[in-house]
């Protein structure tokens, strides 16, 4: 072999051994890149007592007939009533052409569990909290600016302008819901 054929399998071979250097070194730096920007991007995910607010379940069973409560979702009061028959007569009987907001109560409640009303329990005028089974339709009151509400969560009569905003609700099973 020549000295020539001898310097350009030597300079092959470095050329080969600069190439993995560069390859590894870029992988490196890019393993190194993902390393470092993935805290950044990973603190920007909702903490845990966030996600543990986003849906919450309640046990229907211990609501009578008749009987409302209040559960705290993402820092909002929501109402949950089990109307009587009288009341689902009451609202459905209503003509919604009457209504401010214009809502049948079927479609604020869910088929088939049409004693259940769950409502977010915010004034749609100012944000304050109405009171329950009060007003000119034992609804819900809102004392501060005179809003009536029916027993299906409508705006009857005052200055709000809409309907109690309805939550994302499902059925677990009869006496369950999951709100959210």
């Amino acid at each position: 072999m020549s000295t020539m054929e001898q310097t350009t399998e030597h300079e092959e071979t470095g050329a080969r051994r600069r190439d993995f250097l560069f390859v590894a070194a870029g992988g490196f730096g890019v393993v190194a890149a993902g390393a470092a920007v993935w805290p950044l991007v990973d603190q920007m995910n909702p903490s845990a007592d966030v996600l543990a607010l986003s849906s919450i379940e309640v046990d229907l069973a211990p609501i009578a007939v008749g009987q409302a409560i209040k559960v705290k979702w993402r820092g909002k009061p929501v109402y949950i009533r089990r109307r009587t028959p009288a009341e689902i007569a009451a609202a459905r009987d209503f003509p919604t052409a009457d209504l401010p907001d214009a809502q049948s109560d079927e479609e604020r409640v869910k088929a088939g569990h049409d004693e259940w009303l769950v409502v977010i329990g915010v004034c749609t005028h100012l944000g304050c909290i109405p009171i329950d089974y009060q007003g000119d339709y034992d609804g819900w009151y809102c004392p501060c600016h005179g809003s009536h509400y029916d027993t299906s969560g409508r705006i009857r009569k005052g200055p709000a302008p809409k309907n109690l905003a309805v939550p994302e609700y499902t059925f677990i099973n009869d006496f369950r819901i999951k709100i959210g």
